[in-house]
């Protein structure tokens, strides 16, 4: 078994606060999320039916965070007017020991797998900011196509898609390979 595939996601928590706070803190993730305050003293005690936050742990460590959120349904209509049956991930890693190491990979892959196990699910829509090239190689390689740049509140981001065809293509050849 690979290092990276020990990773599992768990419901984040209250108690998650401090290292939450501790990893926005970290310049990699600022540099990826210069503007947001994820308010995590109120948002980790809400459970919302539209939003899961999971964070990702290696062997136990927790090393990252994901949230994944239904866009229609979210409270604060960040996406806008979309339809239903997609899904919005946010994700990073948020320890600086675990950055380079494909840690990532699997984090998002398992992302998506849960995402497209609700056979309603259609796509998974992304939008890391236009300046992180980086994330956008990363998505592509995951089959994500771009759709378009759009502002979100002071961030101009690259708006990504993933299709379940494109997805369940993107996973037949990783299996075949």
């Amino acid at each position: 078994m690979s290092e990276s595939s020990a990773i599992s996601l768990r419901p984040a928590t209250p108690a998650d606060t401090a290292l939450l706070r501790y990893w926005d803190e970290q310049p990699h993730v600022v540099a990826a999320d210069p503007n947001d305050d994820w308010m995590w003293e109120v948002e980790l005690a809400r459970t919302p039916v539209w939003r899961e936050q999971l964070i990702a742990e290696l062997g136990g460590r927790p090393i990252g965070f994901i949230q994944i959120i239904d866009p229609a349904e979210e409270d604060s209509h960040y996406w806008g007017d979309v339809p239903a049956n997609l899904r919005a991930i946010d994700i990073w890693i948020g320890e600086p020991t675990a950055l380079g190491k494909g840690y990532g990979t699997t984090m998002m892959r398992l992302a998506l797998v849960h995402c497209f196990a609700n056979p309603e699910v259609t796509a998974v829509l992304i939008d890391p900011l236009d300046s992180n090239t980086r994330a956008h190689r990363f998505y592509q390689r995951l089959g994500f196509k771009f759709l378009g740049h759009r502002r979100f509140g002071d961030d101009d981001c690259s708006v990504y898609r993933l299709d379940r065809a494109d997805w369940s293509e993107f996973n037949a050849k990783g299996a075949a390979g």
